[in-house]
């Protein structure tokens, strides 16, 4: 299930004056599609077959963690502060583990489990934990929901569109229905978050990236993150799911990257101190630091959050993947450490983000067909096109042999309501892939636009 909280807040650009197209007339643009025409023709012969499907780091960027594999070995120390990475116990993680991601994190050690490689498994697993035992001394979501039928209605959850697909698919799975809200340049509009949430107890949680969201590749402004402390939910068992991904990814120096408040930084500050708040759960991994599935993954919240989790995570968590923390704090050491590591990851993302943003200026700039997001961290570009071009875009795209994420992924079940945003994953291919996919997807683009100037006269596109 999903809905709009209002369809005029979600106006796209795209709409606000004339492309290029729609201003020519009948033989130009006709020309013009014949022009086009011709190069796709051209690309399509060369039978390409290139993926920006998702945003995975590239074998260069792996190849970087390939020393961690030589931290340990046969005749390694595999004790850690009085812990064995060899044997069972620390449930909640090594504790080196756990200082080091309560250091990245900025909350005590006791607050965060490290447990698994990743962060979406965390995620889904306090999501399911609370529709079965629910959250708080709350009756569990699942009673929750039946009520709620009964009554009639559901219960929601927030997701800021556009946005992470997996996040969307979790509390779409488990019967929520999504309520998309709408991004600002500082991320989620909050009187629209604030209305829902401090009025609607049937409001459970918003889901957040903050810093270099996918796929805008926007960061949450200090503004925006004290009015999320500040938030006085409708609901006790309302939380915010902080999935802070793309923390450590600037791919420019950081004193040029927008810079994120910690959260419970600002939960402090709303409770003159007490950092025990309950209202934020924070998610972080080393996905696409290390080896994205064979890193680790963490969660942090307030004492009686991480308190609760824990008690529900016990009856299926023995021991965590210990050997696999020790390689990782042994190889990364600490946020210095990690700093220096992540330089590297950017010394080879930043030439295919602006590889993308020079092709798609020099191949789209002077037509006014679309908009396109100018991230300095992350993993995407988010690009808009005309309204109802997108699936057309991303269909012609893959005639002509590049794949890309599907239209509509980045919207609660996948229902773009103007079907205009793309998400471009620049990373895994090398330069030279991602400069042939782009001039296919210029193409794509273009050919779908003039189009639709055509269908817009009520002309064949045919004719």
């Amino acid at each position: 299930m999903f809905e709009l909280v209002s369809r005029d807040l979600f106006q796209p650009k795209s709409t606000s004056k004339q492309n290029a197209y729609q201003k020519m007339s009948d033989a130009e643009l006709n020309q013009a599609l014949e022009l086009i025409g011709q190069q796709a023709r051209a690309l399509g012969e060369k039978n390409l077959k290139l993926d920006m499907a998702r945003g995975k780091p590239s074998p260069a960027q792996t190849a970087l963690s390939k020393p961690m594999l030589d931290e340990l070995n046969s005749a390694s120390d595999l004790t850690d502060d009085g812990s064995f990475a060899d044997n069972y116990g620390d449930p909640w993680g090594l504790p080196s583990a756990r200082a080091f991601a309560a250091e990245l994190t900025g909350v005590p050690a006791d607050q965060v489990i490290v447990n698994g490689s990743s962060s979406l498994n965390l995620m889904h697993d306090i999501i399911s934990h609370a529709v079965t035992h629910g959250l708080a001394g709350q009756p569990s979501w699942a009673e929750q929901m039946a009520a709620a039928k009964a009554q009639g209605t559901t219960l929601k959850f927030l997701c800021p569109a556009p946005g992470y697909d997996r996040h969307f698919a979790i509390t779409q799975h488990y019967g929520f229905k999504n309520v998309a809200v709408p991004m600002t340049k500082d991320g989620p509009n909050m009187d629209v978050v604030r209305e829902l949430v401090e009025n609607d107890s049937s409001v459970k949680g918003i889901w957040c990236v903050p810093r270099f969201a996918n796929p805008t590749g926007i960061t949450y402004s200090d503004e925006v993150v004290r009015a999320f402390a500040n938030l006085k939910p409708a609901a006790p068992d309302f939380r915010i799911f902080w999935d802070n991904a793309y923390a450590i990814h600037a791919f420019v120096p950081e004193s040029e990257a927008p810079q994120l408040l910690n959260i419970f930084d600002a939960l402090a500050e709303v409770a003159a101190g007490d950092a025990q708040k309950n209202l934020v759960i924070a998610f972080a991994s080393t996905a696409k630091v290390t080896f994205p599935s064979s890193g680790m993954a963490w969660v942090a919240a307030s004492p009686a959050d991480i308190k609760e989790i824990q008690s529900a995570f016990k009856v299926a968590r023995v021991s965590p993947e210990k050997i696999s923390q020790l390689a990782h704090v042994r190889f990364l050491k600490d946020a210095q450490g990690i700093e220096v590591h992540m330089q590297k990851h950017a010394e080879l993302l930043r030439p295919r983000f602006e590889l993308v943003e020079r092709k798609l200026q020099e191949g789209l700039g002077d037509l006014d067909v679309a908009t396109w997001s100018h991230p300095k961290g992350g993993y995407f570009v988010s690009f808009d096109g005309p309204v109802g071009s997108a699936r057309a875009i991303v269909s012609r795209a893959h005639e002509l042999g590049v794949t890309m994420t599907p239209a509509g992924a980045t919207w609660p079940s996948g229902k773009d309501p103007f079907d205009t945003n793309i998400r471009i994953a620049p990373s895994y291919p090398t330069l030279e892939e991602l400069d042939a996919a782009l001039d296919v997807f210029i193409v794509a683009v273009k050919q779908v636009s003039a189009r639709l100037a055509k269908v817009d006269r009520g002309q064949s596109v045919w004719g």
